[in-house]
């Protein structure tokens, strides 16, 4: 008898045990699920500039900070890259996914199966032309018609009062891209009240530096005169002074210098008096982007165009703020 009742308050007390420990993994299971951790899957443009750069350190070190899982893809500047990271993040079943788009046209396909596959998608500070505006939730970035047009206004101050005609040359950021676009028609809208404003040669320089640089030489040999540069990006302006210099002539006071992104490298430059005028295009998005994509996820409202704050700089302003300048 002894021996069983032993045995019976052994069996007993095993059973409470196990009772016990299944109880206890049930509530594991249960705090992991309410603690899931977003997944944002971003495809980000490239790495072609110190704007871009920034951005997307911006949005990793944001990520982190937010608790926010980060599946990252390069697109190294081609659409193909893009949509086939896209795929990806819908294969792998992220919760939300947002992308800089590397140009405005052919997305609606991709776009559609991300929707098919219930997952919403954010764009980041380039637009899309697609008429289907129910294949993304919001559109975070900058106004890029509005940059353009600052920058066009800022030239129309400065000459006024003066009849002579003023020969304008443009570096256009890469082609069928929305900043490109709209910083070219923005700032198009600005100085067309104006015949004495004249743009005699404009072209493609993709937002880089070599390539700014190659653009502006080509433009040195076959204009007799430039009076103004209109750069839609920094890094294009700082190799096209590159190729001024080198021409002998003089950034700044031989030819005027308007450009568009308000990075650290071109702040120096403004110091030097080698850039006129810059407009500042904010890359730091990575926090508005973390609390956006949340809410995205928690199926809240969220508004359809989120616009950055952002200001402009003469080089007396642009030294000033050069010390504590982040990007």
């Amino acid at each position: 008898m002894s021996k069983r009742a032993a045995a019976a308050v052994l069996a007993g007390a095993m059973i409470v045990g196990l009772s016990a420990c299944s109880s206890a993994g049930g509530s594991a299971d249960a705090k992991g699920g309410g603690d899931h951790k977003l997944v944002l899957g971003f495809s980000q443009v490239g790495a072609e500039s110190g704007w871009r750069t920034a951005n997307t350190k911006s949005v990793q070190d944001a990520a982190k900070k937010a608790g926010v899982e980060l599946k990252f893809s390069d697109a190294q500047q081609k659409q193909e890259n893009q949509i086939k990271a896209i795929r990806s993040f819908i294969q792998q079943k992220v919760d939300v996914i947002a992308f800089s788009p590397v140009v405005e046209s052919g997305w609606e396909t991709v776009l559609k199966e991300a929707k098919d596959a219930k997952i919403p998608v954010i764009l980041t500070d380039r637009a899309v032309d697609s008429k289907d505006d129910s294949l993304y939730r919001s559109f975070l970035g900058s106004d890029f018609v509005e940059e353009g047009k600052k920058a066009g206004d800022w030239l129309v101050k400065q000459y006024d009062g003066k009849n002579d005609d003023v020969t304008i040359v443009q570096l256009e950021g890469t082609t069928g891209s929305a900043p490109a676009n709209d910083r070219k028609s923005g700032f198009a809208d600005a100085i067309k009240g104006s015949p004495k404003f004249k743009v005699v040669a404009s072209q493609t320089g993709d937002f880089t530096r070599a390539k700014g640089k190659e653009v502006m030489q080509a433009f040195l040999k076959s204009q007799p005169k430039i009076d103004v540069l209109y750069a839609h990006n920094d890094d294009m302006a700082l190799g096209a002074i590159q190729a001024i210099e080198e021409a002998g002539k003089k950034p700044g006071t031989d030819i005027k210098i308007v450009s568009v992104d308000g990075v650290k490298d071109a702040f120096t430059a403004m110091s030097q008096g080698k850039i006129n005028f810059d407009v500042e295009c904010n890359p730091l998005l990575g926090d508005q982007l973390m609390e956006l994509a949340k809410k995205v996820k928690a199926g809240e409202s969220v508004e359809r165009r989120i616009k950055t704050e952002e200001g402009t700089f003469t080089p007396e302003q642009a030294t000033a703020a050069l010390p504590t300048r982040q990007y």
